[in-house]
């Protein structure tokens, strides 16, 4: 009776311990997964319980210290309380029983291990780690106050362990750290926003407008600006007249430049064309306002704030050499975060979003951004000296690419399509379509796939057209 006795007193004591041990275990968990961000929302709510978790989390290296010193303690004391209390009442009984004392002994034993090391596992260890990880705002919450009190009581016992392992850090050349950094920089958010899109749990649409809102620092003027030989501008001789009708029918803001040697003379507006008094056969010139100038090298946040502290919604940009290389205006500036932005003025062909045409082909215009093209393709493009598609072909031409050329352009190899063997080409094939100044206007372009040791004839794309044979048409 009496062995009985121990033997139950034996396993309360060991429950009491994995539940000390649960204890730090969610604690170590809990403080580590609870989002900060969230605990200084409701601190700013008046929460006091917050603010007690923030304390702990501000001190992450001392908490994780205290943690693991309650962690390893406990688990001492279970194998030091199971062999005596648990395995010998157990062979005392399987004495009683007439079983050999030989295997009674070594039946109880093997069975206080087993046992205790079954309850530390499994209550001790993995749910409390669990239940933090799947709560641990609640969790962090709740254990926030006695979490205070212990690492104030044991205070000097964690501050001697830690400062010793930090010691021992030091002397191999490590620096310690004594909290763990929580914010995410540009490429983390990036890798969040894609793993995100991949599993469904953000819409496609917001996700592409978070990468070009993470893009738009990174980025100069000259990747959002209108190019030169896109701009409509007028001359200075050109009359108020002249330019009034053109602004009946076009846009509302001109540069206006000089013809030998080009020079900007400055931005004639419509509300300066419409309230003028001037005859309208006056030049044009006299109406120009001072214009903004900014440089094709400069940041878009710069342009952004340079456009606002003027109250201008158009810039003139120049190149490093001095010389008219286009214009920037708000719409391209919001373009950048949005994507395309149409109005009055655009028409069907003025269109520039990809379209798809199949699985894995698209069509596109020749002056979509690569980057652009990078987020809708949902490869990683080549890098290079060139801005936009059309640039692109024809870097990899080396030449000016006339309508129906085919290019084969390959693409950084992607770890995601790994095996374990030689990992595999991809290849983005681009067709011409159309021509415009020289350069393509139009392209349709192909993702496919293939092995590095395939014959590039035989090789098919994703429309069912093999290579050889488009490179016959070209013929």
């Amino acid at each position: 009776m009496t062995a009985a006795l121990v033997m139950l007193a034996g396993f309360l004591v060991v429950v009491v311990i994995t539940v000390a041990t649960g204890y730090f275990v969610a604690q170590e968990f809990a403080f580590m997964a609870v989002d900060r961000s969230r605990l200084r929302a409701l601190e700013a709510q008046g929460s006091t319980r917050a603010r007690g978790a923030l304390a702990v989390t501000g001190r992450t290296s001392f908490m994780l210290s205290g943690a693991q010193l309650g962690i390893t303690v406990t688990g001492l004391l279970v194998g030091y309380v199971a062999e005596p209390l648990i395995g010998r009442s157990l062979s005392t009984l399987l004495g009683d029983a007439r079983i050999p004392m030989g295997v009674a002994l070594a039946v109880g034993a093997v069975t206080a291990l087993l046992l205790s090391t079954i309850v530390q596992m499994l209550f001790g260890e993995l749910f409390p780690k669990n239940l933090a990880i799947a709560r641990p705002e609640p969790v962090a919450l709740r254990l926030q106050g006695s979490t205070r009190i212990y690492l104030r009581l044991f205070g000097p016992v964690i501050w001697f362990f830690d400062q010793s392992s930090n010691f021992v850090l030091k002397r191999v050349g490590i620096q310690p750290v004594h909290d763990v950094e929580h914010s995410a920089s540009a490429r983390d958010l990036e890798h969040i926003v894609a793993d995100s899109r991949e599993s469904g749990e953000l819409p496609e649409d917001l996700s592409l407008m978070i990468d070009r809102i993470l893009d738009f620092p990174r980025q100069d003027v000259e990747h959002a600006m209108i190019p030169r030989s896109q701009v409509a501008t007028v001359d200075d001789t050109d009359t108020i007249g002249r330019v009034r009708e053109l602004m009946s029918h076009g846009h509302s803001r001109y540069p206006v430049l000089t013809e030998e040697p080009e020079r900007i003379v400055g931005v004639i507006r419509l509300v300066d064309i419409l309230s003028t008094s001037l005859p309208d056969d006056s030049p044009v010139a006299a109406l120009a306002q001072q214009p903004l100038v900014l440089s094709n090298l400069m940041k878009l946040p710069d342009a952004l704030r340079e456009l606002t502290t003027s109250r201008n919604q158009l810039a003139c940009v120049v190149d490093e050499y001095g010389g008219f290389a286009g214009v920037i205006t708000m719409e391209d500036l919001a373009e950048e975060l949005v994507g395309e932005i149409s109005d009055e003025h655009d028409t069907p062909d003025d269109a520039h979003e990809p379209e798809p045409r199949a699985e894995g082909v698209w069509l596109m215009a020749g002056d979509v951004h690569v980057d652009e093209a990078e987020r809708i393709l949902d490869v990683d493009l080549p890098v290079g000296d060139y801005e936009t598609i059309a640039g692109l072909v024809i870097a990899h031409v080396g030449g000016l690419p006339q309508p129906g050329e085919l290019v084969d352009i390959d693409l950084p190899p992607d770890p995601a399509h790994y095996t374990e063997d030689e990992p595999p080409s991809d290849i983005l094939h681009v067709e011409v379509l159309r021509v415009e100044s020289y350069v393509p206007a139009e392209v349709e372009v192909t993702i496919t796939r293939r092995r590095r040791d395939e014959d590039d004839s035989e090789r098919p794309d994703a429309t069912g057209r093999d290579a050889g044979t488009r490179g016959d048409d070209d013929d």
